[in-house]
């Protein structure tokens, strides 16, 4: 069965909005907001072996993480692009973070598969190693593409921290 452009265009605006709520959720340590954007049963997925590999479940457990990460390493995720079907969304994203002790910015950066159930974000699978060091394709253009770069925490489709409003998924 073949989308019609109307149609996938509307899917794709429908699951960036929500995924933008959710990552804004996260850099403002905002449980309430995340917990919009979650199913209850959610479950985050996580690539090993990073530190917290272990998978989070439920939207109050995983908003509560969220939230006491931020407050760790001042975390600031970006949605960089998004690929996206009624069921299931891809996205390619930023943290940008400061490790500890350390005073400048790193991005890290990653990819998540997205699934949804009644309209909000029932699994995650995060793709991305952490490092205390940008992790970054070699010779990408970032910044040309409209990505965030350093000095510029936002991208083409995920505004800046100052001009969200939380709260915009129905």
């Amino acid at each position: 069965m073949t989308t019609s452009p109307p149609r996938a265009a509307a899917t794709t605006t429908a699951w960036t909005a929500l995924i933008t709520d959710y990552y804004n959720g996260c850099t403002d340590g905002d449980v309430d907001l995340m917990m919009r954007t979650l199913h209850p049963d959610v479950v985050h997925w996580f690539l090993t072996p990073n530190t917290g590999s272990r998978a989070v479940v439920g939207a109050e457990h995983l908003a509560r993480y969220w939230r006491k990460v931020t407050r760790m390493i001042d975390a600031r995720w970006v949605v960089e692009s998004i690929c996206a079907t009624p069921e299931q969304a891809v996205i390619e994203w930023t943290m940008w973070w400061t490790p500890d002790g350390d005073i400048e910015r790193v991005a890290t950066r990653g990819a998540e598969w997205f699934t949804g159930e009644d309209g909000l974000i029932r699994e995650i699978r995060s793709y991305y190693q952490i490092r205390p060091a940008n992790t970054e394709l070699d010779g990408f253009p970032y910044a040309e593409r409209g990505y965030s770069v350093a000095g510029r925490e936002h991208s083409v489709i995920h505004p800046d921290a100052d001009s969200h409003q939380a709260g915009s998924v129905q």
